[in-house]
């Protein structure tokens, strides 16, 4: 199969999480019952374990609790989880607390990333990402933020109503992106603030029933703020950044969730496969016929070019870019990808790729909102629309070609 330019930490911290994820992860996916929600005990000893491996928090600094390692080198460690659903949940490698880690990361205050980004990285507390609203708010275009908060001596006054924030009803803290200034653009007036879910006027209204499996037990919550207040210090970066803040997480963030998903497609493949060879139909295997052959052959091609798209735009965050149009041109392009093979596995294994008996089904929940999470198709073809036709060149029309000339 393909080989990328990945260094050598890179392949290391990847064959230790494949060898996780084979010896302990799927195992344990394997014994619960199709479908089910993975226990707290559970998911602690998932992480007793992948420390064991060495493999816990590999994108987390040393200081704060874990590897320390170069966000270009975890990424096909992140890959690898991407195999199971407990996967990046075991290996602390999981949205929304990765993505959310990376923020406090970046911008926290010492007392922030003792008070939360460490306690995240331990796997002792829970985060959410609080920015998507009912219509007419913010969503795919986060411009229409209604949410806001107004300063009060010195406390920050938070009135809003959310929605689709993933692990709102079991989160210890909230960021939640809110308008600090109504009468600058959006984009220089909105900032980010730490809330705990105990705070007097948070209300958890409800999981929102939802495409994708519950394996996790993660949800995506409704949340309404009436008058909650919070200190100053709970301002998570600089007044008015917000948008900036937000971008520095959601780019290396559409990356992270572009690996964990090509692992699940990777893994979907292998199963079906494996089903394919043993499965007889009108005389031969199913892995003998041409059809299913050239169809996994296919999926095979299109997952080697979205891995090359993802390390293309991580090579260029790396280098401190912020890589906009070739993290929209990886994660539209992954999204689909990861769908249709998973969809192809599903329809090869027939009656059992329906079943719970295999990780087809909850694969098949779990890939569709992916187009749409973190930015929809839409979106992100916007972001590379406006790139391709940004210097366009009149001259390369040839005036004889030229309509009315």
């Amino acid at each position: 199969m393909l080989s990328f330019d990945d260094s050598e930490t890179a392949t290391e911290l990847a064959a230790r999480a494949r060898a996780f994820m084979d010896e302990v992860v799927i195992p344990t996916e394997r014994d619960l019952a199709g479908g089910a929600t993975a226990s707290d005990g559970t998911i602690s000893d998932l992480r007793r374990q992948a420390r064991e491996y060495d493999v816990y928090a590999p994108q987390v600094p040393e200081e704060h609790g874990g590897m320390g390692h170069d966000f270009r080198d975890v990424l096909p460690a992140f890959e690898q989880a991407g195999r199971s659903l407990l996967g990046p949940t075991a290996m602390r490698v999981d949205a929304p607390d990765e993505g959310n880690m990376h923020l406090l990361e970046l911008h926290g205050s010492d007392l922030q990333k003792e008070q939360y980004l460490e306690p995240l990285v331990a796997g002792e507390m829970r985060s959410a990402f609080s920015m998507t609203e009912p219509m007419q708010g913010a969503g795919s275009d986060p411009k229409m933020i209604q949410t806001t908060a107004e300063k009060d001596g010195d406390e920050w006054v938070i009135d809003g109503h959310k929605w689709w924030t993933t692990q709102g009803i079991r989160a210890d803290v909230l960021l939640v992106f809110a308008r600090t200034d109504p009468d600058a653009h959006p984009y220089e007036g909105c900032s980010v603030f730490l809330v705990p879910t105990e705070a007097d006027g948070v209300e958890i209204v409800r999981n929102i029933p939802h495409i994708g499996s519950e394996m996790t037990g993660k949800g995506h919550a409704e949340v309404k703020y009436d008058g909650v207040r919070v200190p100053e210090e709970h301002l998570l970066g600089e007044e008015a950044k917000g948008f900036q803040h937000v971008q520095e997480r959601l780019g290396p963030a559409r990356l992270t969730h572009c690996m964990r998903y090509s692992g699940m497609a990777d893994r979907a493949l292998d199963i079906a496969k494996a089903y394919m060879t043993e499965r007889e139909g009108f005389g031969t295997p199913m892995a003998e016929k041409q059809h299913p052959r050239y169809a996994i052959t296919d999926h095979e091609i299109r997952l080697g070019a979205a891995r090359s798209l993802v390390r293309t735009a991580a090579d260029e965050i790396a280098a401190g870019g912020q890589a906009r149009t070739e993290v929209s041109m990886a994660k539209v392009f992954t999204a689909n990808v990861v769908q249709e093979a998973i969809d192809t596995a599903v329809q090869f294994c027939g009656g059992n790729g329906i079943a719970r008996d295999l990780p087809l089904a909850d694969f098949y929940e779990a890939v569709r909102p992916f187009r749409i999470v973190d930015g929809a198709d839409e979106v992100h073809k916007r972001t590379v629309a406006r790139e391709a036709f940004a210097d366009v060149d009149e001259a390369e029309l040839d005036p004889v070609t030229r309509f009315g000339e």
